[in-house]
Parts: structure tokens; sequence; C-alpha cells
């Protein structure tokens, strides 16, 4: 048997002693994989009411999956009698019952007034995950045990190795089996539904979970298995690609963004907020996972990077302390602005360690990340609490200040505040308008959001913004026709367009009716016809002037309201009036790319035939 057979064998005979080993997280992916194919089988209208039923179990299953992962092997590691394995297995299945009822009966977001059913909330959601996260870390620092054997760094190459094996081996049976099942849908049977290749990739799935946690080695105390140093050692092209490319390629973008932090504070000029974050939160998270992965290389340029990473993070991080101040300032605390926070302070704390610590410091860092993720799903001090709180305090020191919020009662502002203070004001309403389930004070009318309730609230109209994001800056005019009604018995027809056109038979005879988009800019046109005569051409242009003086593009979120004067235009010849009503327009502008965009939903057409003197 040569060594590729034994090694295939190896990683499918792993995968059975995974049942045996990992019976609970077995158990739970096994009833994640039937959920997904009863989901597959049932069609979107059948499966809508159970949705929220089928979203509860997906997640609870995951969660027990994982954290029955982390409870075993903790169990092997600590006590490794049958008792304690046991009992691990029986609280992995107890925590996935457990994670259901709560997420089925307290776990919905408060439903909004078109949703038809219930949604499991982002809260919910992101608690969830939040504990699948500490699950897989608890499982990484429980596999580093025991430290004659191993560390939290071998045991977290060894998941990463297991996890691209799996992943590896899940693809070559999915599109095996695909391809047997794609020639009996052409050889046999034509009618072979689609959804067998979904059940095929789910199926695939699990069995790649099973492959990944068969690759583990035996972590019962005091077993030595000769398979644990197989798979926590690194193949030399994994060293060659982490040491001697991955490694300097970090040195040198370290060297760039140390020139790129001189320069701006050289120059002055702060970049856009979520640029600057996306950098920070890539390099942070990058290097420390590199840091790890090479914590047993004896290369050089591996040994310097150790030493060196800590310290090029700190002054990094120390460079991004200033913009989130000055973000701070501009907009007040948001929930990326939360986010980017949560993952400095983990940063900082976790090259500090480094400096201090060495290799001891990983398991603390981990702890570090559990400690984080636990606080940012807390009710009042979380990424949905806290956020909302200060935008509250932002809103409330903006109305103050301008006579607009007194005992408790919102108040039209007699007069237009400063330009900046209206945009500040609308940043802050429109995000708490569109927080999930936030505890907003009694004066914060909840259709605030709605542009015709904020004009009426505060007296102004929304003002949006232009933050400095480094996005093409789009400017839009878009409008809907608000219920109205209006006396339409002068007219002697209503035409309603298919598509682009309309043929009747009038009084005065046979009637074309042309709505064409002119391709040079895009401006609609109407052209109406009389027994093959054009009687009238006129184009949007100056109901577009009309409108957009009006309604000026801007950078506005939403639709606002129109009256029926606004969304209807009236031509008139010789031979007839016309009077056009729009449900919706929409104007786009790209003031970079000088492009505008027309879109005009023609609604109804109202005609009358007039008599020739």
């Amino acid at each position: 048997m040569n060594t590729l057979t034994r090694s295939i064998l190896n990683i499918f005979g792993g995968a059975v002693r995974a049942f045996e080993t990992f019976p609970a997280a077995i158990l739970s992916a096994l009833a994640f994989s039937i959920v997904t194919m009863i989901r597959i089988q049932l069609d979107w209208p059948a499966q809508e009411p159970y949705n929220f039923l089928f979203n509860c179990l997906h997640w609870a299953f995951a969660l027990g999956a994982v954290f029955s992962m982390a409870a075993i092997t903790i169990a092997q590691t600590r006590f490794s009698n049958q008792r304690a394995f046991v009992a691990a297995n029986l609280l992995g299945s107890a925590v996935a019952i457990i994670v259901f009822l709560m997420l089925f009966f307290w776990g919905a977001s408060n439903p909004d007034a078109s949703a038809r059913y219930e949604v499991i909330s982002t809260l919910a959601v992101a608690r969830v995950s939040a504990a699948i996260l500490i699950s897989f870390l608890a499982f990484i620092i429980a596999a580093g045990e025991p430290k004659e054997q191993t560390d939290f760094a071998q045991s977290f190459f060894m998941t990463h190795k297991a996890f691209f094996i799996a992943v590896l081996y899940g693809i070559v049976i999915m599109a095996g089996a695909s391809g047997v099942a794609g020639a009996v849908q052409t050889l046999l049977y034509q009618g072979m539904s689609g959804k067998v290749y979904m059940y095929i990739g789910t199926i695939a799935g699990f069995l790649a979970f099973t492959i990944f946690l068969g690759h583990f080695p035996d972590f019962r105390k005091g077993v030595f298995d000769e398979h644990r140093e197989v798979v926590q050692r690194q193949p030399r092209f994994i060293e060659i690609l982490l040491g001697y490319i991955l490694v300097p390629i970090i040195l040198a973008l370290t060297v760039v963004l140390f020139l790129w932090s001189g320069r701006i504070l050289l120059t002055g000029e702060w970049p856009a907020f979520h640029e600057l974050a996306g950098i920070a939160t890539a390099y942070s998270a990058v290097g420390l996972w590199l840091h790890i992965m090479v914590t047993h290389h004896e290369f050089g340029v591996a040994k310097f990077y150790r030493r060196f990473y800590p310290f090029a993070a700190l002054i990094i991080l120390a460079f991004e302390a200033g913009a989130i101040v000055i973000q701070l300032e501009k907009t007040g605390l948001k929930v990326s602005e939360y986010w980017f926070i949560l993952v400095w302070v983990i940063s900082a704390i976790a090259a500090i360690l480094l400096i201090l610590l060495k290799t001891k410091a990983h398991r603390l860092i981990a702890a570090t990340i559990c400690a984080a993720s636990v606080f940012s799903v807390l009710p009042a001090v979380g990424y949905q609490g806290m956020p909302v709180f200060a935008q509250i305090d932002r809103l409330e020191t903006l109305l103050s200040s301008e006579g607009m919020l007194k005992d408790g009662k919102l108040i039209q502002a007699a007069s237009d505040p400063e330009l900046s203070v209206r945009e500040s004001m609308t940043d802050a309403v429109y995000f708490l308008a569109g927080a999930e389930d936030a505890k907003l004070p009694a004066w914060f009318d909840d259709n605030l959001s709605d542009r015709t309730a904020f004009k009426a609230k505060l007296g102004f109209e929304p003002v949006w913004p232009k933050w400095d994001d480094g996005s093409v800056d789009y400017l839009g005019t878009s409008l809907y026709l608000k219920p109205d009604a209006m006396d339409v018995t002068n007219y002697q027809w209503g035409i309603h367009l298919q598509g682009d056109k309309a043929e009747f038979k009038g009084d005065k005879g046979n009637y074309i009716i042309d709505w064409e988009i002119r391709p040079s800019d895009g401006v609609p046109t109407l052209k109406i016809s009389l027994d093959g005569r054009i009687i009238l051409e006129e184009d949007m242009n100056g109901y577009i002037d009309r409108i957009t003086k009006k309604y000026p593009p801007g950078r506005q979120s939403g639709q606002a309201e129109a009256s029926l004067e606004d969304m209807s235009v009236l031509f008139a010849s010789v031979d007839a009036e016309v009077l056009l009503i729009f449900n919706n327009i929409q104007i786009n502008v790209d003031p970079v790319g000088d492009r505008i965009n027309y879109y005009f939903d023609l609604d109804m057409i109202y005609l009358r035939e007039n008599d020739n003197p």
C-alpha cells in the first residue's frame, strides 16, 4: 500500500472514529444537515411560515456542534474518564436544546409592520455567534494540552490544517457525486430535480465536518498519540510560505504604513475613517495570525518578525487612536466606530502581552478576544446598546441647543438651524430610526425616518452630511406619488401603457402612443400619432427642470413623498390635450462620471380630443 492510499484511508478512518470521539458534535451536525434538507425540500411559499423555526434550529445546532467539540476536548484533556466524557456530551446536547428554546421564545425581533412572520433579531444572532467563537477558541486552547507535547500555536495550526483538509475532501466528494448525478440526469432521468445537487452539497458538508473532527489526535489525558506530532507539524512548503513569503510581505506593508502615517501627520490630511479602520483591522488581524503561525520558526526573518511586530503594531495603533478621536467628534459613537474601538483595544492588549510574555501570551490573547466578544453583546454596553445611547445624547444636545426639545417634547425649529447642525440632526435621527429593538425616548417619533414626518416634526427637510469616505459622490432625487385624487371628467380616455407603446381607437381616429427613451441622454419623449400623423411630440426636459428645481438632487436616503401636482405634467397641441401621471421618479447624478440616469414610472395617461376649429 503506497503512502497516498494509506493517507486517504487514515483520513476516512479518522472520520469514522469521530462518531465515537465527538458524538454530541456529530449529532448536532447531523441535525443541522437534516434541517437543511427539509428546507431544501420545501419551496419558499411553503417554507416561509417555518423560516423562523428553521433559523432557530440552525443556529442552535451550529452552536451545539462547536460547543460540544470544546466541552469534549476539555473533558478528555482534564479528566479523561468515562463520566466526564458522558457529561461533556450531555452538556453539548443540552446547550443546543436550551439555545433553541431561548431563540424561539425570546430571540425574535420586534416585527415590522409589513412583516408577515417573525425573524431572529440581529442581537440574538450576534450573541449565538459570540458563543460559537468562544467555544471554538476554547477548543483550540484545550487541544493545546498537555504542555509537554504541544502548545497554543501548534494547536492553532493543527486546527487550520484539519479545516483545509476537510474542505478539500468535501469539495472532491461534492464534485464527484454531482458528476454522477449529472450523468444520471443526462442519460437516465432528465426530469431529475435540481434539488438533488443541494442534497449532495449538504451531505458533502456533513462528511467534511466528520473529516475535520477525525483529523485530530487522541486528546485523552495520559495518552501519547504519535498522530499528534504528524498533524501539528508544519510541512516544509507551509514553512516556506509563511516564513519566506508572508513575513517579508507583512514587514514591507508595515514600512508602507509607517511612511503613510508619517505623511498624514506632516500634511494633516486624514483619510476617510472607514478606509483607515479597514486597513488597521486587517493589519492587526493578519499580523497577529501570522505571529502565532510562525511561533516555532527558527528562520532569521521569522525571529525578527516575532520581535518587531508587537512594537510596530503599537505605533500604528497609536496613530489610529487619533483617527477614532476625530471621528467621534464628528459623528459620535455608532456601530462601525464601536467595532473599531473594540478591535483597537484587543490589538493593543495583544501587542503588549506579546512584548511582555512572548509565546506565553497566546492563551491570554484568546481569552481577551473571548471577553471582548461577551462584552460586545451585553445589554447596555454592547454594540447595539452603547451606540444608541450615544446618539440619543448627541441628538438631545443638538435639539436642546436649538430650543427644539423642551419638557420632553419635540418642537419645530422656528427657523432653519445652521447646515452643520441640520446634518448632524439628520444623521442621528436616521441612525436611531434604523436601530433594531432600540429603547428610544418618548419624544422620538417612530416615523421620523419618513421624510414628510421628519419635516413635520423638526421643521426642515433632512440634510445628510457629506462624508469624505472616498466613495463616488452620487446625488439623486427619488419621488413617489402620495395618495391623492383629481377630477378627470374633462378627459375622454385613460391609457395604461404596456411596455413603451399603446394603441387605441378614439372618436377622431386611431391613436398610437410611444414612450421613447433617447439613447443619447436617457430623457423620455412622448410621441402621439393620429392616423399616422404625429400630433404631439414632447420630451421631458422641461418637466425635469421643474422637478429638480423643487427637489434638487442630493445625498438622500429613501424616497420623498410628492403631490399629484408635482407628479404630473400637461402637454397640449391643436388636436389633443394629454395629462401624464407618474407613480415614481428617480434621477441619479454621478458628478465624477458626468452621467445622469432617469427613471420615470408612468402610471397613467389621460387624453382629451380637441375639436378642431
